[in-house]
């Protein structure tokens, strides 16, 4: 819509900025379901996801102004309900680990039914004169590198909310930890949507100086520095704070960074589906690190114990930082083509 319907020097700030406002959402949205969560329970807290998603739908069928002609309004059904039952498979297999612990023969089963459904996914969208997504465009190198970037840092990224919140609420009696309630806990997300707006409002004038790739391994950096403080300096709440506010920061610019990326090289006509693929990438790499977390967090907590040793958190710190190392790197890979491509 923003690409449609504003003037083009406009559209790139604001296509940023919608990228960054779903940062905002989370630090909003968490503690109030958390505090709905103690007053009334998991139902209740649920119950205002509903109440929220259905406002948003009647705000987007009410305000959404009409595609531009020419331009289908078909919706690929058969793509969106394969590639659903795709990402249901994936993060269900990602979350049991019970599953793959005691009953691998159906953890296996069911992961190669996930790779079959990609596959047949795929073949929808390339024989499709609508597509859901337009896989040939997703191939293109700089797309396909934007999401692999998308991906790992989307699951490091996740990693150390994970993690914090974790922290935060873990009672003394375990040796560590600030036995805060979900609530509380939930605001130790605000430095992180309040660091992650102010990126996202910043960018835009970087980019006039600095590239959008750069932008992505610079913001994977600051990201990274967040795990580093976290897993050097946390026997304080503020550092805690601090921690939240650094990652905010880089995954704001992250998140502001990522369109101009993507839309370089990206037909107008794509632009939704090149971005919503992208979107889908970062939920999916979001809750592989919620669940990579919570599995480093089981795998140190010793026989008998009902919380994991102080040790663990440092180790799940380790594989985020691993996990930005990575980013960085594809994001200075795509720097590079981007460099060779513009100065042959």
């Amino acid at each position: 819509m923003a690409r449609d319907h504003l003037p083009e020097e406009r559209s790139a700030a604001v296509i940023a900025l919608i990228s960054v406002v779903s940062i905002i959402g989370a630090g909003v949205g968490y503690p109030l379901a958390a505090l709905l969560a103690e007053l009334g329970g998991v139902r209740a807290a649920y119950g205002l996801g509903l109440v929220v998603t259905a406002a948003a739908l009647l705000t987007a069928w009410r305000s959404m102004p009409e595609a531009p002609e020419g331009r289908s309004a078909h919706v690929d059904v058969a793509g969106a309900v394969v590639l659903a039952a795709v990402l249901l498979l994936v993060l269900f297999l990602a979350g049991e680990r019970n599953l793959w612990s005691r009953h691998l023969a159906v953890a296996a089963g069911l992961a190669v039914v996930a790779v079959v459904l990609i596959c047949v996914w795929a073949v929808i969208e390339l024989r499709s004169t609508t597509p859901l997504v337009d896989v040939r465009a997703v191939r293109h190198p700089a797309v396909a590198g934007a999401n692999l970037a998308m991906f790992v840092g989307g699951i490091g990224m996740y990693l150390l909310l994970t993690l914090v919140t974790r922290y935060a609420q873990t009672p003394h009696g375990a040796g560590y930890g600030f036995g805060l309630t979900t609530f509380v806990a939930g605001l130790v997300l605000i430095p992180f949507s309040v660091l992650g707006f102010v990126a996202g409002k910043l960018t835009p004038r970087v980019r006039t100086r600095i590239a959008d790739p750069l932008l992505l391994a610079g913001s994977a950096v600051v990201v990274g520095g967040g795990f580093a403080l976290f897993a050097a300096a946390r026997s304080d709440l503020a550092e805690l704070f601090a921690a939240m506010g650094v990652l905010g920061f880089g995954v704001g610019g992250f998140s502001a960074a990522m369109p101009g990326v993507i839309l370089a090289v990206t037909p107008k006509s794509e632009t939704s589906s090149a971005m919503s693929f992208n979107y889908v990438v970062r939920s999916v790499g979001y809750s592989l690190g919620s669940a990579i977390g919570g599995l480093i967090l089981a795998a140190g907590t010793g026989p008998g114990h009902l919380f994991p040793d102080d040790s663990a958190y440092t180790t799940a710190a380790l594989v985020g930082i691993g996990a930005m190392a990575i980013t960085t790197l594809t994001s200075l890979a795509l720097a590079r083509r981007r460099s060779s491509e513009t100065n042959p």
